[in-house]
Parts: C-alpha cells; sequence; structure tokens
C-alpha cells in the first residue's frame, strides 16, 4: 500500500505544458509559486538565454537572480547553489539534465518549489522525480530519490530546437531503454501501475522505432516533436509510474560504469546508456539464455546505424581500453547496490568485461 502512494505522488509534475512559445508563460507559472525566484542553468545556455529570461521575469515582477551550475551536479556545487537559494522562494531549472537536476536537488534540499524548461530533449530529467550525482572528474556517483516531480514543466519546442541533433538522438537512446530495462525487471509485477509503466514503455519504444529516422531528418518537423515528448514526458512517465525497477537496469549500469573511464565526456548520457542496451540484451543471450535477446539486438543495431547511435565503445571514443580496464568497469557496474542486479539473473565482474570486451570493436555507427 505504501509502495503505491509513492508511485502516484511521483508519477508526474503537477503541471505540464507543451508547445511552441510556451516559454512565454515562465513569469505567470513562477509568480504562483513565489516572488524570489533563483534560476538555475550551465554556462553556455545563461549566457544564451538569460536576456529572454530576465525579460519574461520582470515582465511577471518578479526579480530574478541567476545561478551557474558548473560542469556537472556535483556535492560541491550542490553545497555552493543550497547556500545561494537562501532568501529565494522558488527554483526555476533551465538547460540539460544535469542542470535541471541540480535545480531539483537544490529546490529539494531547500524545501522549495522547483519549475523546468529543458533546452534540449536529451534526457526525462525535466519530468523524473530523481537528480544524479557526479564526481569532479564526471564519474556518476549516486541517485537521489526525491519527494514528488517538479511543480512546473515548460516543453517550448522552439527552445529546443535550437540544441543539436544529437542531443535528440541521445534522448532517444535514453528513453528506449525503459522498455528493455522494465521489461525484463518488471515484466512480471501484479502491481498495476507498474503494468501501466512497462506497457507505456512499450509503446515509447514502438514511437522511437517508427518515428526516429523521420524526426532527425526534419527538426522541428511533427515526428521531431513527437520525439520530443516522448524522450521528455513519455520517458518520464514510465519511470513516474513504475519507480526505479522500470528506470534503471543493466544499460544505466553500464552507464555509471563507463563514466568511471576519462574520456566519459566526449560521449552524451542517452549514448553511453544505448550502448548500454544492447550489452543488456548480450548479457541476456549469453548470461541468461534467453534467445529472443539475439533478434531484439539485431533490430536495434540496424536502427542505431540508421539515426547514429553508437554500436562499440569506440564509437563513443573510449577505445582502446585494455582487459584489465574493462574489468574496472565491469566490476564498478556489479557493485552490490548496481541496479544491474535487477536483472532476473545473477551476472559476475568476468561476464560482463567479456560482452565490454565485444562492444570495443568498431561496429561502423554514424554518431550524427
Amino acid at each position: 500500500m505504501n509502495e503505491t502512494i509513492a508511485l502516484q505522488t511521483l508519477a508526474a509534475p503537477q503541471q505540464v505544458r507543451r508547445g511552441r512559445g510556451t516559454v512565454e508563460i515562465l513569469g505567470e507559472w513562477t509568480r504562483r509559486l513565489g516572488n524570489r525566484p533563483l534560476v538555475i542553468g550551465g554556462q553556455n545556455t545563461l549566457a544564451r538565454w538569460r536576456p529572454m529570461l530576465e525579460k519574461l521575469l520582470q515582465g511577471a515582477k518578479l526579480e530574478a537572480t541567476f545561478a551557474n551550475y558548473g560542469i556537472d551536479c556535483t556535492e560541491n556545487n550542490l553545497g555552493r547553489l543550497v547556500d545561494e537559494a537562501c532568501g529565494h522562494d522558488v527554483v526555476i531549472g533551465v538547460g540539460g539534465g544535469k542542470a535541471l537536476d541540480m535545480a531539483k536537488l537544490v529546490a529539494a534540499r531547500c524545501g522549495l518549489p522547483v519549475m523546468t524548461v529543458p533546452t534540449s530533449a536529451a534526457t526525462c530529467a525535466a519530468w523524473a522525480a530523481l537528480s544524479n550525482i557526479y564526481s569532479e572528474a564526471g564519474q556518476w556517483l549516486y541517485g537521489v530519490e526525491l519527494d514528488h516531480a517538479p511543480e512546473g514543466l515548460i516543453v517550448d519546442y522552439d527552445l529546443i530546437a535550437t540544441a543539436p541533433v544529437r542531443t535528440l538522438v541521445s534522448g532517444m537512446g535514453d528513453a528506449l531503454a525503459k522498455w528493455y530495462e522494465a521489461s525484463i525487471s518488471s515484466g512480471d509485477s501484479d502491481d498495476v501501475l507498474v503494468i501501466s509503466a512497462v506497457q507505456q514503455a512499450r509503446v515509447l519504444r514502438d514511437l522511437i522505432l517508427q518515428l526516429g529516422e523521420a524526426a532527425i531528418r526534419e527538426p522541428g518537423g511533427r515526428a521531431w516533436e513527437q520525439m520530443v515528448d516522448a524522450s521528455i514526458c513519455l520517458a518520464g512517465m514510465v519511470g513516474g509510474l513504475g519507480g526505479a525497477r522500470c528506470r534503471t537496469v543493466a544499460a544505466h549500469a553500464v552507464h555509471n560504469g563507463l563514466t568511471s573511464l576519462s574520456a566519459t565526456r566526449r560521449s552524451l548520457h542517452g549514448e553511453k546508456v544505448a550502448l548500454g542496451i544492447l550489452v543488456q540484451l548480450r548479457l541476456e543471450e549469453t548470461v541468461g539464455r534467453q534467445r529472443l535477446a539475439s533478434i531484439a539486438r539485431e533490430q536495434l543495431e540496424q536502427f542505431y546505424r540508421r539515426v547514429g547511435l553508437p554500436l562499440s565503445l569506440e564509437d563513443l571514443q573510449f577505445a582502446p581500453l585494455d582487459d584489465e580496464q574493462l574489468l574496472a568497469v565491469a566490476r564498478l557496474c556489479c557493485q552490490p547496490q548496481s541496479d544491474i542486479h535487477y536483472l532476473p539473473f545473477a551476472v559476475e565482474p568476468e561476464q560482463l568485461a567479456r560482452v565490454l570486451r565485444e562492444s570495443a570493436r568498431p561496429r561502423a555507427a554514424r554518431l550524427s
């Protein structure tokens, strides 16, 4: 009973507005939550969008403070921004996934409402009641489950259209993982919300496979809008309804392990997750003895080639890696608290290292 209540609470932001020019309501929505907003974003995002944001907030008679979160959502940056939030009564996150994670976490620590305004569709961070913490070197450390999703989410297609197409491709990779992770970890659940989450993950996968190519061929077109909504909203809803088991399993565990490598910032979150899906399916095939996993992997590889998702570690610019490095990544992925253990079979670091060694070979991917 308690789990059901928690899942209902985490399901979605209180208000969501999607469309073109929707950022124009930022001042109105912010004024409903507070009078002294702290706007958190990255250096590039604030340099580009601060004048527009200031105009919108000043038009609503709000005096905002702007704060650069840094490069990653780290504990040091979190502490600095929590101090800076003193005297403010609402937080606005603007930017990509790490900026939005930081804004949500600062708001949670200070007991303030938060609004998210994504400037790309690379993740579902604008929706999710979750923030991820990284080290100063960019290594994933841990995730923080938040009490609720943001109070408001503004998805402005015009704003997101200014981001590189690569970010949407990355978002599709991240969103695809919802099906491949939720179906294997929670496919036999009898909780109606989890059942719904798994089915939504299947719909999400189908939409991406059907519309993904059209979306990147015509940025700003209808298929592109649908992929933006899928990557941000539908992907976020899957985790909101289904909880952690529907959000991350082996694909995200592989992502987390790969962030320990020094070249981690050369690739996007969803690109590493996308490769993690292929690794997970190979584990299902070789360790879990599930023959259908190879068919699913081959289908995904064809799609990856068409849209430019990575098929190998070399595509992520991690290669060449020796056996010792691959085993070290595998051990990180297989730590006792790792989400890889949501798989219905045990995985040893040596088994994962063998699959990672396979994935280090070039597979003719085409990153956009």
